[in-house]
């Protein structure tokens, strides 16, 4: 920035020159401001929540459905920062990770309790009640009229500035991890169960209206769950009435609904007064409305069960002219064929209630009342009493045509939603293992990685923690990558030998999530490092996997003692831990080398877990110590014994070009040690891969041993401590 700002002053002051002078000027002042620091990950430039719309109405919820939440109070997010490395001249990284607390209202009517949640349109909660997400608590007020204030919102903002929203179901969810939902709140969905089983339109407005609403017809609509919502009653109401074709029906008596009840009157035509009072009465008018006023497709808009609770669309077309469609909106939960056939009959009423017929009768229609349904003499079709009048001793009718017969049966499809598999995390799975060091990089502390998986399909990802003994502390150590593929033996693996192809031996594994799936690989492919794994101790290849039984393999064509570790050959046993070396669904944990010779105990903890899974692993250091020597090679004369061997270096794993391996070690030097038991006769440190043991020495360590075996140990020294020995046996 200084570089550009120098340049432009000294141009404008001293043409092509002054700007060469400000360009220099500018990038020294830039090289001490801007030099180079840690990294840090992506931070939240505003700490604020979402909020919600003041005055916005929240709906009475009936029955079984899916709701937005508003959100109604929170927290200000929660920062929490972790950084990592920055030794050795690397820059540290910085991450940061957000967590809320909030509470979202879902209905203005209590209710009976919550199913699933969805996040961003991703379950959050399983129907089984289980959390997909890292989650403190979640607590459900459920509107009654003495509810309790919640303890976190009383805690936040002192128990007597704190509302209990009473009359107002709600749910507070505490410590939300925000790392799944972009750093923000997401928008919430909630299944809610506000009564138990279907309800009917007639419960829906007595409990609106706030007094008992009958029903009169062959039978009742009902619905499986209805949202409540508009600028008053009829509002409210007025989606469900028409959706079924409901008439309010009042006759002095309860304020009822109809859906149309057959009387089996014949109106008469010589029924129609002709005068009144001595005034002429003008004769009954008939009104058609125009084809083409009539939609010509009509899509019903509701939310499909089949969906969870999702929008579908419903539609039905009537054939001849026009060109309108109607979208007809209906705020309540009903399957998709239910939805067709409502659809069906609102265009076929709509079809038939064209027609329209006002009339002056006499006495005798005095006892027809508002949803009647009624013939007229000489006209064709059923018609509905929509408005009775009583004026200068006669009644006035107001009729209009119903749909005749019974329609075609259609059936509705609720198409291919794209749902939120709602699969239980299940127990955690762990594991520990150390691999040695790349062939194309040094490392200076231990590779070690934990390896989490889960029995179910529907596990995730786990918190780890390092559990230290000394103070009984489990000190966060971030989280576990994605799903490995871990296992445990069923056979115990024989002793095989390095650097061939075993083919006599093979062993059984029985996978922690029998779904994951084990492949064969070529020679080719085992050379470029394909089925590396970790049985026990050892490093090994795995050519042959052979399917005994869901998540049971027969592991053969073996490549053993992989990148050093034949000393770990032997002693394999049944229960030994499995673990397929796939970088990406492993997470390395941070080490020192101080923890070479230490037990690192791990500790997990998933969203399905009761109690945290446990691995404990002796950490051997085999990133950063070189390898043991090989191939000795021991020349007796005149009796003095000549050893010989072979160095290996943790940086040159793959022989090329036939040249010797490159060092990796600040110097080349080896510690040979004459041994008798757990007893030290001699020592000696040497900088070539060979050793005389002269024959004087021999004979003294031999009298010194008391008849007990000598051996000779071999061990490379490297920057961080000595190999594993070459161990070579004396007679």
């Amino acid at each position: 920035m200084a570089t550009l700002v120098f340049t432009a002053l000294g141009t404008a002051l001293g043409g092509p020159f002054g700007g060469a002078l400000g360009a220099l000027a500018g990038q020294a002042v830039d090289a001490q401001i801007f030099k180079p620091k840690g990294r840090t990950g992506p931070r939240l430039s505003d700490l604020s929540v979402q909020t919600s719309r003041y005055g916005a109405q929240i709906p009475r919820i009936f029955g079984r459905m899916r709701v937005a939440g508003t959100v109604i109070w929170s927290t200000e997010l929660k920062e929490s920062s972790t950084t990592q490395g920055g030794g050795k001249g690397q820059p540290s990284v910085t991450s940061y990770s957000y967590s809320a607390s909030f509470a979202v209202a879902l209905s203005s009517r209590p209710v009976g309790s919550i199913g699933r949640i969805w996040a961003d349109g991703t379950l959050l909660r399983g129907s089984a009640g289980d959390m997909k997400a890292p989650l403190g608590a979640l607590r459900l007020h459920d509107g009654s009229a003495g509810q309790a204030v919640d303890p976190l919102i009383a805690a936040a903002v002192g128990v007597d500035q704190a509302p209990a929203f009473r009359g107002l179901a709600y749910i507070v969810l505490e410590e939300l991890q925000l790392a799944d939902f972009g750093n923000r709140i997401p928008s919430l969905t909630v299944e809610i169960i506000a009564d138990e089983g279907p309800v009917t339109v007639s419960r829906v407005a007595s409990f609106l209206l706030g007094r008992p609403i009958t029903f009169a017809g062959d039978e009742e609509p009902s619905v499986l769950g209805y949202a409540a919502d508009g600028s008053d009653i009829g509002d409210a109401l007025a989606p469900l009435l028409d959706s079924h074709d409901l008439r309010w029906r009042g006759d002095g008596g309860p304020i009822g609904l109809v859906s149309g009840v057959a009387t089996g009157r014949v109106l008469a035509r010589d029924g129609a007064l002709r005068t009144v009072d001595g005034r002429k009465e003008a004769p009954g008018e008939q009104h058609r409305v125009p084809l083409d006023e009539v939609p010509m497709r009509l899509a019903l808009r509701h939310f499909d069960p089949d969906r969870d609770y999702q929008l579908g669309v419903q539609s039905s077309e009537r054939p001849g002219s026009g060109r309108r469609t109607e979208d007809v909106g209906l705020p309540a939960v009903i399957a998709a064929d239910t939805a067709r056939r409502l659809a069906d009959r609102s265009l076929r009423a709509r079809l038939a209630q064209r027609r329209t017929w006002t009339r002056a009768s006499d006495w005798r229609t005095l006892d027809l009342k508002p949803g009647d349904i009624v013939s007229v003499e000489g006209e064709t079709g059923a018609w509905r009493v929509e408005r009775f009048e009583w004026e200068n001793m006669a009644t006035r009718l107001s009729l209009r045509a119903v749909a005749s017969g019974v329609a075609t049966p259609s059936s509705g499809d609720s198409g291919q939603p794209l749902l939120s598999a709602d699969l239980v995390q299940g127990p955690t799975s762990l594991a520990l293992v150390e691999l040695a060091a790349p062939d194309d990089r040094l490392v200076d502390t231990p590779l070690v990685f934990a390896a989490a998986t889960g029995a179910d399909a529907g596990w995730r990802r786990a918190a780890l923690f390092r559990y230290r003994a000394e103070t009984e502390i489990a000190e966060p150590a971030g989280g576990t990558a994605a799903r490995a593929v871990l296992g445990a033996a069923e056979t115990a693996l024989g002793e095989g030998s390095a650097w061939t192809f075993d083919m006599r031996n093979s062993v059984e594994v029985v996978l922690d999530h029998p779904g994951d799936p084990l492949s064969d690989a070529s020679e080719d492919e085992l050379i470029r490092g394909a089925n590396l794994c970790a049985l026990g101790n050892e490093l090994l290849q795995f050519g042959q996997a052979e399917l005994l039984a869901p998540g049971r393999y027969r592991l053969s064509r073996l490549v053993r003692g992989w990148h050093g570790t034949e000393w770990a050959m032997t002693g394999h046993a049944i229960g030994d831990r499995f673990v397929l070396i796939q970088l990406a669904r492993l997470r390395q944990l941070a080490m020192m080398p101080a923890d070479i010779g230490q037990i690192l105990e791990m500790r997990a903890s998933g969203l399905g877990d009761v109690s945290p899974a446990e691995a404990v692993l002796p950490i051997d250091g085999r990133a950063i110590l070189p390898p043991s020597p090989v191939h000795p090679i021991l020349i007796e004369s005149g009796g003095d014994l000549q050893i010989g061997w072979t160095r290996r270096s943790r940086l040159g794993w793959s022989w090329r070009d036939l040249a010797d391996v490159p060092l990796a070690e600040e110097r080349e030097t080896y510690r040979v040690s004459v041994m008798t038991g757990g007893a030290t006769l001699r020592e000696a440190e040497i900088h070539a891969p060979v050793w005389t043991y002269a024959a004087a020495d021999r004979f003294d360590d031999l009298a010194a041993a008391a008849g007990e075996p000598l051996r000779i140990e071999i061990r490379q020294l490297g920057t961080f401590g000595p190999s594993r020995p070459l161990i070579l046996p004396i007679a």
